[in-house]
This record gives structure tokens, C-alpha cells and sequence, in this order.
């Protein structure tokens, strides 16, 4: 049975401010979540307006059909070819970084044609170096997740009423379109890999030229082990060598990068909210995608707090809040989050302990003026504690905002 096309409003939303503005389109993003599904919605969005299929040149570097043409200058023969209206054109290339001197032809093609342009990229390098070179102040970037909750919960067919039950599937499974709406579980966590592995292969491995994929690996895994908890370039490294092996602490920072880059990982620095300054010793790392925890470490409800503690976080990224890990003299403040002039401390839990109240005690502490809350997975710590509002997880997942 063919599964129902679910548009991911969200981002089509997105789009519609800039269609046929001068800004070129920029979607990045990790690889399976759906950069391609959205470029075919935008094509569809175009043709829409009344414009004609020969407007349109729509192009997807690992389709076989375009291995050859992996340069600007034969991309450039090609579209010379192919383009055969006078009116109005749009390009769409789907992992443009495939084609070696894309950024030089994409700013050719702005200036040389009346034309609307919307690229992909699964590595967050797409918009460094020379892209940011030439067309600085003239692109947007719009950039795509896997499903969050509310359009995990549409990937089911269920309505957000029946969010309570399937929290615990999320927590596990994540959300990468292909994943969701499989049955099995043992297909789920071959899907998982699968796309996890193809990450690290594709995004990091050949485009970096990594000399020694296992120590990669072995980065990578320490990260999923060690979700929610702070960590240093030197203790990654420290804990690879006591297995033997050797590896610098500026490989490890290297390999970080990398996996920052291919938007495997989140970097969460630390923020001290009285010095009001970033920090620079020790940072927390979150996955993309919770599956990948499952899939990779095979491990079943594991630490249900830290996939909680990363479940909220990537929320508040795809929110559009710029999210750090507070400090506070010597407490620890899960996340402050900020977004234009907006602040917001959260603490987050699995549930609230019974013999502590460390949760809200931590927030009770900060400065007056900004919204506190806890965000818990048990329902019976909902409520308010002393002024602190206590919000179960489904909730604050189906919320607009906070």
C-alpha cells in the first residue's frame, strides 16, 4: 500500500516568503531527512503559480543520470543546453556540493540569468568558504530536521490527542522519515544504521579523506554514550587511547568538526549567565536523531533522562533558538535558550526525585525577568512549584512555543 504524501508545512511555509526573491534558496541539513522530498514540494509550488515545466531545470547529483557532470564547467554546458525558455528560470540542485566548483557557477548563474535558485547540501560547510564569499547577504538558509513530534504524530495518522502514547516510540525510534512509518522494530534499527552509517561514509569519511574510519567511529559512539553529559577533547581521547590505540587531541577535534559539519551531532556550548559569556572549556554533544542511539549502541530505555535532555533540545533548534548549557556559580542549568530579544532556563527530567528538588532549586536562583521552566516525562510532576511552571514533555513537543 503506497503511503499518503504528507507535506511538511513548516518548511514549505518557509519557502513561500522568498519564492521569486533575489535570495538564493539554501536547504541543508542531515542526509535522509527529507531535503529532497521538500525540493520536489517546491517544484510542485512553482508549477503551481501558472509557470511552465520548461522554466524549471531540476537536477539531483546522486541520481546517476548527473555522475558525469561533477564540475561546474560541464554543469554549465549542460544547462546552456538544456535552458530554452526566455522567461523567468529556476534552478533546483539537489547535494550541489557533489558538482567540484559549484559555489563560482551558482553566483554565475544569479548574475547572468532572471532566475530563482533553490540548492541542498548535507554538510554544514555548504555555506562556508567560498559560497559565503560571493553571495554574502544574498541567500537564505532554510535548515531541515527529521519530523519533529507534531509531524511524526501525521506520519501516523493519529491526532495530537493520541500524543501521550506515542512519546515513548519517538524517544526511541526518532524521526527520520523512513523510519516512522515502519512496523518492525528489528527494520526500524536496520533502516537506522543504515542511514547513520551512510553519514559517517558519504559526509565525513570521503569527503574528509579520514585516514582511519574506526577511530571516527569510535568518536562518534563516545558521543551517543555520553549524551547530556560535558565533555572534553582530551577526555575522548584519553578514553580511545586506554583501548590501545593512538590518536592526538587535535584529531579528535578534527573528527568533532566533522561530525558538526555533516549535522550528525550538535555542539551545546556553556554559557555562564553571570559573566554572560560563552565558555570554551568542555560542551555537550546531542544527535540529530534519538534512533541513532538505539541503532548504534543497541541499547533498549537506556538513560531515558539524557535522550529526554536531547529530545528538547533539538525542539528548541527547530524552534529557532540558539541554545547553550547555562552556568550559574557552580550550578548547572540545563539550557538557556535564546531567540531575538526572548530568553528562557530550562531544566529538564525524566521525572522529578522524590527526596530532591535540585530542579527547580537551580532556577529559583537566576535572575528575575526571564521565563523559568521544568520540562518533565512523568505527568504526575505537572504543575507549578513555587512560581516555576512543571510542563510534561508531550506537551511542550505540541506547544507552538514556549
Amino acid at each position: 500500500m503506497k503511503q499518503e504524501i504528507i507535506k511538511r508545512q513548516r518548511y514549505i511555509d518557509q519557502v513561500k516568503k522568498s519564492l521569486d526573491t533575489e535570495f538564493i534558496k539554501v536547504i541543508t541539513g542531515v542526509r535522509r531527512s527529507g531535503k529532497s522530498y521538500l525540493l520536489r514540494m517546491i517544484k510542485d509550488l512553482i508549477l503551481e503559480q501558472g509557470v511552465s515545466d520548461s522554466q524549471i531545470i531540476f537536477m539531483n547529483f546522486e541520481n546517476p543520470e548527473f555522475f558525469t557532470i561533477n564540475t561546474y564547467e560541464k554543469l554549465y554546458d549542460y544547462l546552456k543546453e538544456q535552458i530554452s525558455s526566455t522567461e523567468k528560470l529556476y534552478f533546483l540542485f539537489d547535494e550541489i556540493q557533489e558538482v567540484e566548483g559549484w559555489q563560482k557557477l551558482i553566483n554565475g548563474l544569479r548574475v547572468a540569468y532572471d532566475c530563482d535558485i533553490y540548492i541542498t547540501g548535507s554538510n554544514a560547510s555548504l555555506l562556508s568558504g567560498e559560497l559565503a564569499t560571493y553571495l554574502t547577504g544574498r541567500y537564505i538558509e532554510i535548515k531541515m530536521h527529521p519530523l519533529s513530534f507534531r509531524e511524526f504524530l501525521e506520519f501516523k495518522g493519529a491526532n495530537t490527542s493520541s500524543g501521550p502514547r506515542f512519546v515513548k516510540e519517538y524517544l526511541e525510534f526518532g524521526g527520520f522519515p523512513s523510519v516512522v512509518p515502519q512496523n518492525d522494530d528489528a527494520l526500524k534499527a536496520d533502516v537506522l544504521s543504515g542511514i547513520y552509517n551512510s553519514i559517517l561514509l558519504k559526509d565525513v569519511t570521503q569527503r574528509a579523506h579520514v585516514k582511519e574510519p574506526e577511530i571516527l567511529e569510535r568518536v562518534a559512539n563516545y558521543l551517543l554514550d555520553n549524551i547530556g553529559q560535558l565533555v572534553s577533547t582530551n577526555k575522548i581521547a584519553n578514553t580511545i587511547r586506554s583501548t590501545g590505540r593512538k590518536i592526538s587531541n587535535s584529531t579528535v577535534e578534527s573528527y568533532l568538526s566533522l561530525l558538526e559539519d555533516s549535522f550528525l551531532f550538535y555542539k551545546a556550548t556553556r554559557y555562564d549567565i553571570r559573566g554572560k559569556e560563552r565558555l570554551k572549556n568542555q560542551a555537550k554533544y546531542y544527535t540529530v536523531d534519538l534512533g541513532f542511539i538505539m541503532s548504534q549502541l543497541r541499547k533498549i530505555n537506556s538513560n531515558r533522562g539524557a535522550r529526554v535532555e536531547n529530545l528538547v533540545y533539538l525542539e528548541l533548534r527547530r524552534r529557532g533558538y540558539d541554545v547553550f548549557v547555562g552556568k550559574y556559580d557552580s550550578k548547572e542549568i540545563d539550557f538557556v535558550a535564546s531567540k531575538f530579544d526572548q530568553t528562557l532556563y530550562i531544566q529538564v527530567t525524566d521525572r522529578l526525585p522524590e527526596t530532591s528538588t535540585r530542579e527547580t532549586d537551580n532556577l529559583l536562583h537566576l535572575p528575575t525577568g526571564h521565563k523559568k521552566i521544568v520540562i518533565t516525562n512523568s505527568w504526575d510532576d505537572v504543575g507549578m512549584i513555587e512560581g516555576i511552571e512543571i510542563i510534561h514533555l508531550n506537551d511542550f513537543l505540541l506547544q507552538g512555543d514556549v
